[in-house]
C-alpha cells in the first residue's frame, strides 16, 4: 500500500486497512508512495494519499503516470484524507473537492475510493504551517484554538473501506 502523509494519518489508516486484510488472509506491505515499488510486485494496490494545502502531493500522480498499466492490470483502490473530510457533505467522492479534481487529473481510476477526515494538531506543525492551516481552517469554520487536538478520521467508516477492500481482493479469478 503505498501512502504519502507528512503528519502520519494517513500511515494509519494504511495500517487499520492492512489489520483488516490480515483478518481476511491477505498480506500488505506500507511503504512510502517515494520508496513504493512497481505494482507489478503485487496482486493488488491501495494508495493513500493526504492533502496538504489544499492538494494531494505530486508524487502521487507521478507514481501513477509511471505506472499506470501495472495498476490498470490488477485490483485498485485510492483513499484521501484531509480535515475538510470532517464534514459530512465532504467526505465521499463524489462530494470531496480534493478527491474530484485528482481523479479528473489522474489517468488511473481505482475500482474502489475512499475519503476519510484527517487528524488536526497544531502544535505537531512548523510555525507557518500552523498559521496557514490555522487561516484555512477560519476559513473552513473548522477549530482555530493553537492548543487545539483533534482527531476526525472516522475508524468505523474505515473499517467498511478495508471490508470493501477486501471483498474486491477476494472476487479476483484464482
Amino acid at each position: 500500500m503505498p501512502f504519502w502523509g507528512e503528519y502520519g494519518q494517513t500511515q494509519r489508516i494504511c495500517e487499520r486497512v492492512a489489520a483488516v486484510l490480515a483478518q481476511r488472509g491477505h498480506v500488505a506491505s506500507i511503504v512510502p508512495i517515494q520508496q513504493a515499488p512497481d505494482p507489478d510486485a503485487f496482486d493488488a494496490t491501495l494508495i493513500g494519499a493526504s492533502i496538504r494545502h489544499g492538494k494531494h502531493d505530486p508524487s502521487v500522480l507521478e507514481y501513477i503516470l509511471r505506472h499506470r498499466p501495472a495498476l490498470e492490470a490488477r485490483p485498485g483502490a485510492f483513499f484521501s484524507v484531509s480535515l475538510i473530510a470532517r464534514k459530512p457533505t465532504r467526505n465521499t467522492p463524489e462530494t470531496n473537492p480534493y478527491v474530484k479534481a485528482f481523479l479528473a487529473r489522474s489517468p488511473w481510476q481505482p475500482r474502489l475510493v475512499g475519503v476519510f477526515g484527517g487528524e488536526l494538531d497544531y502544535q505537531r506543525y512548523g510555525i507557518f504551517n500552523r498559521y496557514v492551516i490555522r487561516l484555512i481552517m477560519k476559513i473552513n469554520r473548522g477549530p482555530t484554538d493553537l492548543g487545539t487536538k483533534v482527531e476526525f478520521t472516522d475508524w468505523a467508516e474505515v473499517g467498511r473501506f478495508a471490508g470493501r477492500y477486501a471483498d474486491l481482493l477476494d472476487s479476483r479469478p484464482a
